[in-house]
């Protein structure tokens, strides 16, 4: 019995639990995959069966801003009464690493991709990049990836391009980039510091700045570092760190954290194009 009654205290800790932390998304999973793994992980350490059982139903989980799949760092997650306040994760601003490879495109502008064009670079010298760099900063006009989740009628773009539907770009819309450096130039690659608002998208900027170079640019690695006052050093919780004892400490820390943070206001500009993403 004894067993029993610590897996009825572990259980009603998890749904007790409530609130913003993060977590390390690895390379690889979708951001919701990711999301399922951790619920997954919980409901095991609390001995919740979730064949038939309605028990699972009540562990409301979600995550506020996608990574791409093989983008790693960064994801806020809520949980319980904190999945409300994912939406404020989204508009906020984020920190990304990225580095970029010249000379080639891909039609997803990521590595994992089809390349579409592969173009000359030996021309484009470190002082051409800082320059363009300049040009995407601040408050700037961005078209989205056609691979990405935004939606057309419902379904994501990124589904509708692998099932080999035709679909159109979404238009240009306006996005801010309040820093943006070139931290490394070894050609090919290149490395970039970005900080951005809701709804930008590293890949686009990558593409864009191949473009303005007259040659073309794929990102080849991209990791999330911040996101509102979540940093990936001190907050993100890695996977051998996802229980229910761990994410209740993270809880407590980050509830300070959040209380401490300045709320960026919502800019008119900012309308992200993904909204949270709440698993029930």
């Amino acid at each position: 019995e004894a067993g029993g009654a610590a897996l009825g205290r572990a259980a009603d800790r998890l749904f007790s639990l409530s609130g913003l932390f993060a977590v390390r998304k690895p390379k690889g999973p979708t951001s919701a995959a990711v999301l399922n793994l951790l619920k997954e992980r919980l409901l095991a350490e609390a001995g919740v069966q979730t064949n038939g059982n309605k028990r699972n139903q009540v562990l409301k989980i979600g995550h506020g801003g996608t990574l791409d799949s093989a983008a790693t760092g960064v994801l806020v997650v809520g949980i319980g009464k904190g999945t409300k306040m994912l939406g404020t994760m989204l508009a906020g601003s984020k920190k990304y690493t990225a580095i970029g490879m010249l000379g080639k495109a891909t039609d997803t502008l990521d590595a994992t991709g089809k390349v579409t064009e592969e173009k000359p670079y030996d021309q484009v010298t470190k002082g051409d990049l800082e320059n363009v760099l300049q040009k995407f900063t601040g408050d700037i006009m961005q078209v989205p990836p056609l691979y990405s989740a935004l939606k057309k009628d419902g379904e994501r773009l990124s589904t509708l391009m692998k099932r080999g539907e035709a679909v159109e770009a979404k238009p240009a819309r306006p996005v801010r980039v309040y820093s943006l450096s070139l931290k490394q130039f070894q050609p090919p690659l290149f490395t970039l510091d970005v900080e951005c608002g809701g709804g930008f998208y590293v890949r686009s900027l990558v593409n864009d700045i191949g473009k303005e170079l007259s040659t073309c640019a794929t990102v080849q690695e991209l990791t999330r570092t911040k996101q509102g006052p979540f940093t990936l050093e001190e907050h993100a919780l890695q996977e051998d760190k996802w229980t229910i004892d761990e994410i209740a400490r993270s809880l407590e820390h980050c509830t300070a954290l959040l209380l401490g943070e300045p709320a960026r206001k919502k800019l008119k500009t900012e309308h992200p194009g993904e909204s949270a993403v709440i698993c029930e």
